[in-house]
This record gives structure tokens, sequence and C-alpha cells, in this order.
């Protein structure tokens, strides 16, 4: 599961959070929920909504609002489903270039909108992110400045000027966040999963795309994709903090509601890829030293497993399933983490779905030593081995999963501003109905799910084995291509 980031910057954050060296878990940087959750999770759990209210307005556009007046803070976000599912080789990366030509000033700002004259004194922040399956964008302010930051959102999407000496400005901002992305050796590790898990169709699990695509990018390119995709019908508009949704559905409708919809849906006239199965696993060896992360990739091996994982709306129910699964296994106590981590095979481990309407990737991540890097792989395929043995995770241990990820969301809601993107993720890549459902089908999980889920996507299945470590590092680990995929 994913409720923030997503894109191989996701990836590369877990292999620095998975051990002691590298900080906590992200489940386990809750400590104070996931040790309430534990405590209680012998007793029957409550059922918790999120109690968020939605309408959708005639023009298509879905109307989101959480309220929440423990402060006087709202955050406005639309989201679009748009990012790189959508992006064949020639678009790669421009949907995230388009991200950052909407905070440029519209038509309207050019016309002197009486409401953007005071803008600088509102005290709103803005911001966006760009993955594989959503665009959103997002301003924070004080309430009375909701209808504000709807108006800014409205001239934005509707109203955009593509100035080219603008354009030509951002270009080379985007370019210079690849280059540092570039800069990081986990980069690659990350994205040669991806790009070997998708191999047909790389670039559209690729959000950031290439120096070269940006490079070449043209206005009339921001045009197309503002053709295809930004449209009330495809969008959402999401309100979260001290507001009263009644109020929020109507100012939608007075300033949003004569925005036109697309007359076909985007999705039937540019239709989302069938992303092949792998035909086969394989190992790859990344041997990569790169300025300040020197010591640390002297020091360590990091790998990762990849497997294609399940699809919303083609199996929900396993996206559940591996949800639950995975949190059983970063439990500190699991037998997962007793034998890959207590037993000082490695410094953390982990397995990770990442939900998605177009094929969820699963990964485990292994960070260990040279020295202890071919068995702590071995182990690891030992393990996978066993997830369906009746013996690898006890009832209590299932139960208390549910509980924790529970828990966790429960948390996660005490930011509004950051809980709206959240429910702008849901929204593209699942739908709302299905994160209005998530707890009640998380608690309906059980452990036949569970063993669906790993028989049907990980056990026995084609996968991907990948390695980063510097030269020497390899010299030490003796590792093959053939143990990263299990073989023997």
């Amino acid at each position: 599961m994913s409720k923030t980031l997503f894109t191989s910057v996701f990836l590369i954050s877990l292999l620095f959070q998975m051990g002691p060296a590298f900080g906590q878990k992200a489940a386990s940087a809750r400590p104070a929920a996931a040790q309430a959750a534990r405590a209680t999770a012998a007793a029957p759990a409550a059922h918790y909504e999120t109690p968020f209210v939605n309408k959708t307005l005639p023009n298509g556009l879905e109307v989101i609002v959480l309220p929440d007046s423990a402060v006087p803070l709202v955050t406005v976000e639309l989201a679009v489903r748009n990012g790189s599912f959508t992006e064949p080789p020639e678009l790669n990366g421009l949907s995230h270039l388009f991200e950052h030509m909407f905070f440029k000033p519209s038509q309207a700002a050019y016309r002197g909108a009486d409401y953007l004259k005071n803008i600088e004194t509102l005290g709103i922040a803005y911001n966006g992110s760009t993955r594989e399956e959503i665009v959103n964008y997002y301003f924070t302010t004080t309430s009375p400045y909701v209808k504000t930051a709807m108006q800014v959102i409205n001239d934005a999407v509707r109203l955009p000027r593509f100035d080219e000496q603008e354009f030509a400005k951002e270009k080379q901002v985007v370019i210079g966040e690849l280059e540092r992305n570039e800069s990081n050796p986990f980069y690659y590790l990350s994205r040669e999963l991806s790009d070997r898990l998708f191999y047909k169709y790389p670039t559209r699990k690729n959000p950031a795309g290439t120096r070269e695509t940006v490079a070449k990018a043209t206005t009339d390119q921001m045009r197309t994709i503002k053709s295809r995709y930004y449209f009330p019908n495809n969008a959402a508009l999401i309100v979260a903090g001290d507001v009263k949704p009644d109020e929020i559905f109507t100012q939608a409708e007075q300033i949003l509601g004569s925005w036109e919809p697309r007359k076909v849906d985007p999705f039937k006239e540019f239709p989302l890829v069938e992303h092949p199965p792998l035909p086969k696993s394989e190992g790859v060896i990344i041997e990569k030293t790169l300025g300040d992360e020197q010591q640390t990739t002297e020091q360590n091996v990091f790998i990762q497993v990849g497997w294609q994982g399940p699809s919303i709306g083609k199996d929900d129910k396993a996206t559940y399933a591996a949800d639950v699964f995975s949190y059983i296994l970063q439990q500190p106590d699991s037998r997962f983490q007793r034998d890959l981590v207590d037993s000082g095979l490695a410094s953390g481990a982990s397995l990770n779905y990442y939900t998605q309407r177009n094929v969820g990737p699963i990964t485990l991540f292994l960070i260990t030593t040279p020295e202890k890097a071919k068995a702590a792989v071995k182990a690891a395929y030992a393990e996978i081995a066993q997830f369906t043995d009746p013996k690898y995770f006890t009832a209590e241990e299932l139960e208390n999963s549910k509980t924790i990820l529970q828990a966790s969301d429960l948390f996660d809601r005490e930011k509004t501003s950051e809980y709206a993107h959240t429910l702008g993720f849901w929204w593209s890549s699942t739908g709302i109905d299905y994160f209005r459902g998530y707890q009640k089908n998380l608690r309906a999980t059980n452990r036949a799910d569970i063993n669906q889920y790993v028989s049907t996507y990980i056990q026995g299945k084609p996968h991907v084995g990948i390695a980063l470590l510097s030269p020497a590092a390899k010299s030490a680990a003796n590792l093959s291509e053939l143990d990263l995929t299990g073989g023997k």
C-alpha cells in the first residue's frame, strides 16, 4: 500500500528507512499508535469510517470534503487522473513538467482578476506532485480564503498561458531535479527494477521522465496533455480542514461548475497499456559508488526483489491481503524479521505492495553486508517459500496487523493538510468507494486470502532480483545473478 509517495523517490527513501543505521521503518515512525494498537489488538476492533463526504457536480467533477475544525486551516487540492501511466515514450515526464507550469500566472492573472490583487497577503502555501497514476495541486490557507484557493485552481486549470520564456525556465528546473536523482546511486536500483518489471512499457512507470524528453518538450505538448486529461470528469476537488461540506459544494459549483467536461473518456480514447507478465526471472548486479553515499555503498549491499502484483479493478481482494501481509512481516517480532534481521543476516528487511490500478509492484528490500549478502539472499528466498505455511504467522499477528493499519490511518488524519493528499491518491488510483470501504475490507481479510495473494503473485512467479553495491563490495560479496533469482 502507498498513501503518500510512489515514485522512485519512494523506493529510495525506503532503503534508508529499513535498518537502524538509516532510521526507523515507516510504520515504526508512529510508536504511540503502533503500541496502542498492539495493546488493544486482542479486543474486538471498532470500525472507523473516514468522515469525508462527496458529491459529483453535473459536469463530472467529484468534490470530496473532509471537515475538521481543530484549527482554522484548510487544504484545497485538485487531483487529476494523469501521470506516467498515460505517457508513451515521447511524452515521458511531461505530466510532471505540466505540473510545474500549473503554478505559472494564468490568463486571468494577466487580466488582473480582482481576487488576485492581494493574493500575496493571504498566506497561501502551495505545491504539487506527479506520480504514476495521479497529478495533484494543492493550496493550504486559513478558512476565510478557501474560495480564493478555488479560484486560483479554476483559472490555472482552465486558462493556462504556457508562456515560452517561463516554459524554458521550468524545463531547466525539472532537468535539475532529474540530475539530483541521478546523483544518488539508489536511483539506479529502483529505476532498474521498475524498467525490468515493466519491460515493454517502462515509461508508464517513470513519472520523472528523462533529461532527453524534458529537454525536447514543447508548449504544444503541454496543450496536448491538457486536451486529453484536464477536464472536470477526470478530476476531483478535495477540501480538508475547517469547512462545512454544504458550503464547499455550493462554492465549487459556483466557481468550477461551468468547466466544460470532456465528451469522450480519455481512457477510452487513449487506453492504458497492458503490462505483459514477466517471461522469466532475472538477476542484475549494479556497481555504483557516487558522491556522499560512497561510505554507505562500500559497507553495504542493497537488494530488491520485485514481482508484478495485483491491479485495482481486477483483483481488489488481493490488494487488501497484500497490505495486511506486509504489515505482518514488518512487525519487529515477526518470523520474517527474526529470521532476517535478528539473525544478523540483514540490518533491514521488508516486503511492500504499492497500490495501483495498472499493476502494482511487490518489492522485497534487504540491506546487508558484502560478507553476508549471499546468505541473506538465500535466507530471504527460504522465507518466501514458507509464506503460506500455516505456522508462518499466528492468528494474533494477523489481527494485530489489521489493527495497526487502522491505527496508522487514524494517526494520519491528525494532519488534514497531508490527509487531503491521501484522499486524492486513493480517488485517482482506486476510486473513492474503494477507500471508503478500505477498513471494512481489511478487517475481512483472512489467512486464506493472504495465501491466495502469495501463491498468485509471489511464490514460484517470475521476478527480478537486483543488487546495488560498490566494486569493492562486489568482490567481497561474490553474488551472482543466479543467486539474486533464488536459483541453485
